[in-house]
């Protein structure tokens, strides 16, 4: 058992994106990840996907997902259902932070750009 005290996400080499993995394989887990992140405004994650499922929960602001030609708004309340090997790219569209929690169906997660090419992360998946 663990207990992450100090949650906050912390920013990373990415533009824009703060990250902290709240629990991994790295705690002892074997099948799930789940991260929280705070994206600027105007701030992108790259193009990318996982070889697992994805859920993203957002719990503030504003943003934009596009995937596979199509765009969809979300805001806070809103779940992210990101299916396996399904390109996406996440933009924060609003003045305020985005603030989000990923669920990855996997440990370590393995992130890939749309040419499937593994592209490596800044932190601990």
């Amino acid at each position: 058992m663990k207990v992450n005290d100090d949650a906050r996400p912390k920013a990373s080499p990415i533009p824009g994106i703060a990250h902290i993995t709240l629990a991994s394989h790295a705690d002892g887990l074997s099948e799930l990840s789940v991260w929280r992140q705070t994206m600027s405004p105007g701030a992108a994650t790259p193009p990318h996907h996982h070889d697992c499922d994805e859920v993203v929960l957002c719990l503030a602001g504003w943003g934009e997902v596009h995937s596979h030609g199509q765009v969809q708004r979300f805001g806070a309340d809103a779940t992210l259902i990101l299916p396996a090997g399904r390109d996406h790219q996440i933009f924060n569209v609003g003045p305020t932070p985005l603030e989000t929690i990923g669920i990855l169906a996997a440990t370590p997660v393995v992130t890939r750009q749309p040419d499937g090419v593994e592209l490596t992360l800044p932190w601990n998946s």
